[in-house]
C-alpha cells in the first residue's frame, strides 16, 4: 500500500448525539433548516440507507472505532467501557503517520484502560459533558471551561487544527454532546420557533395496537416521561391529555432543534476553516450522528428500538476530488462501514477483524457485485432504567424488517435480569413506512417469515453472534 502522505487526504469527522436524519432540511425535514449541513449534501453526497448495529451511544461510537459489532468489540450496552489496548482505526491511523485528535464527548469510559488511545490529542467531556460550562479531560487532566459545549468543541477542534504539522495528513474526530436530552440551547439560539407551532409527526398518536408489549411497555413517551428536567417549566394548569402531550412536545422538539442549530453554525466554522486554508479538496468531511433518534415518532423520544427512525443515521460526506456534487446513495451503510473506509482511503490494509465494508465504491457511485442488501441489528441492554426496552435482534432487508424480542438479559451489563415471553414483529416498510402494522401473525405471510428467519439467522452467525 502506498502511503506517501501527499496521496493521503486528511479526515474530518464530525459526529452529533441523537441527532435525527429527520431533522436535517437534507433529508427532507418539514421541522427546521440545516443550512451548512446541507452544504456538505451539495458539495458531496448524502446517504439515505446508512444504519447503526445497535442504537445507543456507547456501543455506537465502539462500532464506529473498530469496525466491529457490539459482541466482538465487548461494548454491548452502556455500562461497558472500551479497552484502549484494543486495535481500532484512529490507532492504526496515527501509527501509519496521520496526526490523530478526538475533541468532545468519548463516553467510552476514562480512567486507566479507557482513556482514549490512538491519539497524538485527546481532550473530552467528563461522562456525558455538561451543555454550559462543562468540565473535561484534557490529556488524562481535568479541565473547567466556560462557555457552551457545541462552541467549545468548535473551537478545540479549530485550535488543533491551527496547531497541527500542516505536512502530515489529519484524523479529526469532532465529537459534539448536542443534541442529548435534556436540549439546553445556547443563547443565540434561545427564542428560535418561539412563535411557531412545530408540526406533529404523522404517528405521534400512535397506540400500539398490532404490534409487541416491547413497544407498549417501553417508557419513553412524550406524554407521560418527560419531565422538569426536560422542559425546564411546569405546564399549564387545565390543559386536558391530548393538549398536555401536545404541549410536551412542543417544548421537547424547540429546545431540540434550538441545539441543532447550534451544531449547524459551529459546522459551518469547521468548513470555512478549511476553504481558508485551502484544504478543502483534500479533506473527506463526513458528518453523521451516533444513531437516530425519535421526535414524536410513535408519541416517543430517545432511541433503542430498530424503528426507523432510531435505527436510520445521517450521514453526508463530501470529498472534492473523488465525489460528485449533490450525489445521493441509496445502497445500504452501516456504522462498522465507517472504520474500514478511512483506512483504504488512508491507503492502508483493512484488518481481518473489522467486520465492515469500505464505502469507497459507494462514495464513487460504484456498487460491488455482492454489497449487503440486509442487515442485522442487536439491542442488547434488556428493560434497563429508565426507558425500559426489551432486549432483542433483528433484520432489515430493503423491503422488510423483522425482530425478536427474545426476552432475557443473558448477563448484559446494565440490563434488568427479568425474563419475558419471546415475541416478534414483521413490518412491510413499502406499504407500511411508518411502521405503524406488524404483519407477522398474518397466516398470508408464512413463506415470507420463514424466509427473512432465515436470513436473520444467516446474518447472525456471518457475524459471529452467537449468543
Amino acid at each position: 500500500m502506498n502511503t506517501d502522505d501527499k496521496n493521503r487526504p486528511n479526515i474530518l469527522f464530525i459526529m452529533s448525539d441523537d441527532h435525527a436524519a429527520h431533522a436535517m432540511s437534507c433529508y427532507g425535514s418539514k421541522i427546521n433548516k440545516t443550512p451548512n449541513l446541507d452544504k456538505i449534501a451539495e458539495n458531496g453526497m448524502r446517504f439515505d440507507n446508512c444504519f447503526c448495529t445497535n442504537s445507543i451511544c456507547t456501543p455506537s461510537r465502539a462500532n464506529i472505532l473498530t469496525g466491529q459489532y457490539s459482541h466482538m468489540n465487548g461494548v454491548k450496552t452502556l455500562a461497558d467501557g472500551f479497552d484502549g489496548r484494543k486495535s481500532h482505526v484512529a490507532k492504526i491511523l496515527k501509527n501509519s503517520g496521520y496526526q490523530t485528535s478526538i475533541v468532545g464527548k468519548w463516553h467510552l469510559g476514562h480512567g486507566g484502560n479507557y482513556d482514549p488511545t490512538g491519539f497524538d490529542y485527546w481532550n473530552i467531556f467528563y461522562d456525558q459533558g455538561e451543555y454550559h460550562n462543562p468540565e473535561m479531560i484534557e490529556m488524562g487532566k481535568n479541565k473547567q471551561y466556560d462557555g457552551y459545549a457545541t462552541d467549545l468543541v468548535t473551537d478545540l477542534s479549530l485550535e488543533w487544527l491551527e496547531e497541527r504539522d500542516k505536512d502530515k495528513p489529519f484524523f479529526l474526530m469532532c465529537h459534539h454532546k448536542a443534541p442529548h436530552r435534556n436540549w439546553e440551547p445556547d443563547d443565540k439560539h434561545a427564542h428560535m420557533y418561539a412563535d411557531i407551532e412545530i408540526p406533529e409527526p404523522i404517528t405521534f398518536q400512535d397506540d400500539y395496537s398490532t404490534r409487541s408489549r416491547a413497544a407498549k411497555e417501553a417508557a419513553m413517551r412524550i406524554e407521560n416521561d418527560l419531565h422538569f428536567y426536560d422542559l425546564k417549566v411546569e405546564p399549564p394548569a387545565n390543559l386536558n391529555e391530548k393538549e398536555l402531550k401536545s404541549w410536551k412536545y412542543q417544548r421537547f422538539i424547540k429546545d431540540y432543534l434550538r441545539c441543532v442549530a447550534s451544531i449547524d453554525d459551529n459546522v459551518g466554522k469547521l468548513i470555512d476553516y478549511l476553504q481558508k486554508e485551502g484544504i478543502e479538496d483534500n479533506t473527506i468531511v463526513i458528518y453523521t450522528s451516533d444513531q437516530g433518534f425519535f421526535l414524536g415518532d410513535h408519541g416517543w423520544y430517545d432511541k433503542r428500538f430498530m424503528y426507523e427512525e432510531s435505527l436510520r443515521m445521517p450521514f453526508l460526506v463530501q470529498y472534492p476530488k473523488k465525489i460528485r456534487k449533490n450525489s445521493v446513495q441509496k445502497n445500504m451503510a452501516l456504522n462498522v462501514d465507517f472504520a474500514p473506509t478511512f483506512l483504504e482511503y488512508a491507503n492502508l490494509e483493512v484488518p481481518v477483524e473489522m467486520q465492515g465494508n469500505s464505502l469507497m465504491p459507494l462514495f464513487e457511485e460504484e456498487v460491488p457485485v455482492g454489497w449487503q442488501t440486509s442487515m442485522y441489528y442487536r439491542y442488547w441492554e434488556h428493560l434497563s432504567e429508565p426507558h425500559r426496552v426489551g432486549a432483542h435482534f433483528g433484520l432489515r432487508t430493503d423491503r422488510y424488517k423483522l425482530i425478536h424480542y427474545y426476552g432475557e438479559a443473558l448477563g448484559s451489563s446494565g440490563a434488568i435480569n427479568v425474563s419475558k415471553e419471546p415475541e416478534w414483529e414483521l413490518f412491510d416498510l413499502e406499504v407500511d413506512p411508518g411502521e405503524l402494522n406488524n404483519i407477522y401473525n398474518n397466516p398470508n405471510n408464512i413463506e415470507l417469515t420463514k424466509e427473512l428467519k432465515r436470513e436473520l439467522y444467516s446474518l447472525k452467525e456471518k457475524v459471529g453472534d452467537f449468543e
